[in-house]
């Protein structure tokens, strides 16, 4: 059945095959198969050139096509790489290191190393000296949840 569609269709299998990996794409997250189906469409492409000619056999389509995907995906991956800028909130999605260098007064004393603050509306655990309730601490690291400090 493929083998017959394939002969109908001629040089515009690799077309149908190229739309549908880009329709694909539209339901798989990634970026993934647009890169495979640009490599069908510019096998397409050179089949409706050498469809005629005794070397364009299925084998060389198949080679073309294998080079084109990896070439496209390499090249892809290249250029969206190089399009990652610095973000103007480097610290958007790691909200324990944004907090680092403000000051809150501790909520809970700091004993054998463990103490609790209030930074806006959340309660930080805290590591740091053993502090007495009441003290300004600062902080100086965070990571996960927890937060390092030490007298302001």
């Amino acid at each position: 059945m493929i083998s017959r569609i394939i002969t109908e269709l001629g040089p515009w299998s690799w077309w149908v095959l190229g739309m549908l990996l880009l329709a694909a794409e539209l339901t798989m997250p990634g970026v993934f198969l647009v890169w495979v189906g640009l490599g069908a469409l510019l096998t397409g492409a050179l089949s409706l050139l050498f469809w005629e000619m005794g070397f364009w056999t299925w084998h060389v389509q198949a080679l073309v096509f294998a080079l084109a995907a990896v070439t496209f995906t390499l090249a892809g991956r290249r250029y969206f790489a190089s399009r990652d800028k610095a973000s103007d909130q480097p610290m958007l999605n790691q909200r324990s290191a944004s907090l680092v260098g403000r000051t809150a007064t501790l909520g809970e004393p700091i004993r054998e190393g463990r103490g609790r603050i209030r930074l806006d509306d959340t309660f930080w655990s805290v590591s740091g000296p053993d502090l007495p309730e009441g003290t300004r601490v600062r902080v100086i690291s965070g990571k996960g949840g927890d937060l390092t400090v030490e007298k302001a």
